[in-house]
This record gives structure tokens, C-alpha cells and sequence, in this order.
């Protein structure tokens, strides 16, 4: 009896639990760290490359897959594939640029839109033809299995994994980006590519490394998610809406809008869930609607 009535009460925020609270708050911030990523590359293929790649979702699922095919039938693990598998659909991003994107850059923004629109469908249709849409589990590497007791709730190890390792990633490319040397010949070379070219730098290979190097972004992400999620064809047509919605409200083209945004709407999403659940699924959406009315060129946009 008096155990019972010593026993300490549970803690409440707005008379929600507070494990209830943090976890949705948890599994808002690993939503946030995929928005966050995913709309890097978005942001920088725009930025620089002034293309509208609708085929992201379809090449961060294409990461997922190679990842579990490299485990499944190659024994590749995943701290392997961590590195390989965004080298290997990098380059396939980088033949995707020179064979049919290239011809596109002085056009309007639709035909690369439609285009990589076309490409999101065929890889997702061969994808699905060979493997359905039941999906496959990717194990969870041993060295960040369990997890952390913190009290108030419990940690999973490769939760934390997911975003420390997304921040790192998404700060790094903003500082290479805007901070050093080849960020300048980067964005000199979408300003004026015949002044940089007459200075003896190689433009049209600089521009399909910066292409490959957003389509790695994607496969990484891929590769991050493939414990998380279930790894199916789908995968990447469900997110890349949201990404793109985030991408709007940072800014198109902005580095450091896509990365604050995404982890930012991340966050809101899962508070959404806790307070009203209802509206989760469409606060993003309500948020860049609001965004537009007020600010067209996005939070960290540029007005022209």
C-alpha cells in the first residue's frame, strides 16, 4: 500500500506522457534528418545545375535496393555499402547527366522535370516487375544494435546513428559548398561557365561530378533508411512530395534552407502527431502553402 502510494507519477507535458512526447519527437527528428538530406541533393541539382530532378525519390530507393542486394546475394555488410552503394548509383547518375540531361540545360525547367519524372517511373516500374512491392528487411548492423536508457525513454543505437551521421553529412557538403575553392568554381560555373571554361577548368565534367555527387546524396539516404523502413519500390515515391514541399519552403537552390527546413519540419511533423494526429499528414503542406503566400522565393530563398 504505501509502496504503491510513494510511487513517484509519471511526468506530463500539456497532460501528454513525456515518453510519449519524446519518442514522437525522436521519430520526428530521424524523418527530419531524411528530409534533410534528401532535399540537400534536390538543392544542389537545382541550385547549380538548374534541373528539377523528380527521379530522387526513385534513386534513394535505388540505394535501399542495392544495399540489400549487395547483403543478400554479395555478403557485402552495411558499413561497406555505407561507401560503395553511393559510388555506384553516383555513377549511374553521372551517365543519366551526360547521356540525356545535358541536352536540357538551356531549356525551360518543365523538360528536365518531365524527364527525370519519365526516368522516377521506369526505374520504379523495373524495381517493382522484379521484386513486387511486398518489401524486404535489412538488418540492423551489430556494432549499433540496443540501445540507451536515458530515463524518460529508451534510445535506439541506430537512431542516433541515423542522425548524427545526417547532420555530419548535410553540414559537410553546405561548408564544401559555400565555403572553399571548388564550391566558388561550382557556383561560378551555373553564373558564367565560359568565363570559368577560358581559366582552364573542365565545366561539363564539374557539372556532371556535381550531378553524381546529388544523386550519391539520395543513395546514401537509401542506405540510412533500408533498417529503418522497409526496403520496397515505393519507398522513394512516398517521400519525394514531402521533400519537394520541403525544398519550396527553404528556398530552391538553397543549401543551408533545405537543411534547416528539413529538420525543422521534421520536428513539427512528429509534435503534430502528438497533439493532432489528424492533421500530420498535410502540416507540411499547410506550412508551404502559408510559406508561398508570404514569402514566394521560400524561408531562405532569394527574391528576383
Amino acid at each position: 500500500m504505501t509502496g504503491a502510494a510513494t510511487r513517484p507519477p509519471a511526468m506530463d507535458i500539456f497532460g501528454i506522457p513525456i515518453q510519449a512526447l519524446m519518442g514522437q519527437l525522436l521519430i520526428g527528428f530521424i524523418n527530419g534528418s531524411f528530409y534533410a538530406i534528401l532535399s540537400l541533393g534536390l538543392a544542389i541539382i537545382f541550385g547549380l545545375l538548374n534541373i528539377i530532378n523528380f527521379s530522387h525519390g526513385a534513386l534513394y530507393m535505388m540505394g535501399a535496393f542495392v544495399a540489400w542486394i549487395g547483403l543478400t546475394y554479395l555478403g557485402i555488410n552495411y558499413w561497406v555499402a555505407l561507401v560503395a552503394v553511393p559510388v555506384v548509383v553516383g555513377i549511374f547518375g553521372m551517365i543519366i547527366e551526360r547521356t540525356m540531361l545535358k541536352h536540357l540545360y538551356r531549356l525551360d525547367h518543365l523538360y528536365g522535370l518531365l524527364l527525370t519524372f519519365g526516368l522516377a517511373l521506369i526505374i520504379e516500374g523495373l524495381f517493382r516487375y522484379r521484386f513486387g512491392i511486398s518489401g524486404e528487411s535489412y538488418p540492423v548492423p551489430e556494432l549499433l544494435s540496443g540501445g540507451f536508457n536515458l530515463g524518460f525513454m529508451f534510445l535506439p543505437k541506430y537512431r542516433a546513428w541515423v542522425i548524427a551521421v545526417s547532420l555530419v553529412v548535410c553540414f559537410g557538403s553546405w561548408y564544401i559548398i559555400e565555403r572553399t575553392k571548388l564550391g566558388s568554381y561550382l557556383r561560378a560555373g551555373t553564373e558564367n561557365p565560359q568565363l570559368l571554361q577560358a581559366f582552364g577548368i573542365n565545366v561539363p565534367l564539374m557539372i556532371t561530378l556535381t550531378y553524381g555527387f546529388g544523386v550519391a546524396l539520395a543513395a546514401f539516404a537509401g542506405v540510412l533508411a533500408a533498417p529503418v523502413f522497409q526496403v520496397n519500390p515505393v519507398m522513394g515515391s512516398n517521400l519525394i512530395i514531402v521533400v519537394f514541399a520541403v525544398v519550396v519552403i527553404g528556398g530552391m537552390g538553397s543549401i543551408m534552407g533545405s537543411i534547416v527546413t528539413g529538420l525543422g519540419l521534421g520536428l513539427i511533423e512528429g509534435l503534430t502527431r502528438v497533439f493532432y494526429p489528424e492533421a500530420s499528414a498535410v502540416v507540411i503542406f499547410v506550412i508551404m502553402g502559408i510559406v508561398l503566400l508570404l514569402r514566394p522565393a521560400g524561408l531562405f530563398g532569394r527574391e528576383h
